[in-house]
């Protein structure tokens, strides 16, 4: 194995590691499927894409097709609709109900099917529409970031706000610009897309806990004021 193949199979267990650990905890510690389960899906799609490249597999291999999809549904929604509404649960006390999370996830995979195999179809407008929805969602992100500062928690508004940078770095050069000297597999732009999207899973649910710590605290504080003034 090689250094270059060495640094995509750490980045991607990075990647893969904070998926599942967060996935699992958003789920469990803060009842947020939308988060939770696409944490888990990233993951889930790091897995598949790790033992695509250890095996060599060619773009025949059912992984590649299944890669393709779950990388189509995550840029296309998952990583930006369901991202926010996700957040909103913090920032705007958003509460979606069971039918909401299942519609979302519904319409993810209905849109990743399409963009993916209708790709070559689709074309530049495809390419293009992935840029879109990442911009959207960085003005979004911008907006959680300052909310973060507010309310003090300026560490993890910082560390946010980095990856919320290089995550639309990623996004921007993905489809139009190749690194060089990267191989035909894209090795090198891999390792820093890897190493990005775990961090933006990690910053992100790191920036919630707190956020959500907060919400509470705040809840907490009224509660008891209103006690007082009943009593």
């Amino acid at each position: 194995m090689s250094i270059r193949e060495l640094l995509f199979a750490v980045a991607d267990v990075w990647m893969i590691a904070v998926g599942f650990t967060y996935g699992i905890k958003f789920i469990r510690n803060h009842k947020n499927y939308l988060l939770g389960i696409e944490w888990i899906v990233v993951a889930t799609s790091g897995t598949n894409f790790l033992i695509y490249g250890l095996l060599k597999a060619g773009h025949d291999s059912p992984m590649y097709t299944f890669a393709y999809f779950l990388d189509a549904f995550s840029r296309s929604i998952g990583i930006t609709l369901i991202l926010v509404l996700g957040l909103m649960k913090v920032t705007h006390r958003y509460k979606p109900s069971a039918k909401v999370d299942v519609g979302v996830f519904a319409f993810a995979t209905v849109v990743g099917l399409l963009l993916s195999q209708f790709a070559d179809e689709i074309g530049t407008p495809g390419k293009i529409f992935y840029i879109v929805v990442n911009v959207l969602t960085t003005i979004f992100l911008i907006y959680f970031v300052k909310r973060l500062w507010d309310i003090n928690e300026r560490g993890h508004a910082a560390l946010a706000a980095v990856a919320t940078a290089c995550g639309f770095v990623i996004a921007a050069t993905y489809d139009f610009v190749h690194i060089p000297g990267d191989d035909a597999e894209r090795t090198i732009f891999y390792i820093f897309a890897l190493s990005t999207w775990g961090l933006q899973m990690f910053a992100y649910y790191r920036a919630y806990r707190v956020f959500d710590a907060y919400n509470n605290r705040v809840d907490d504080q009224a509660v008891s004021g209103s006690a007082r003034v009943t009593a």
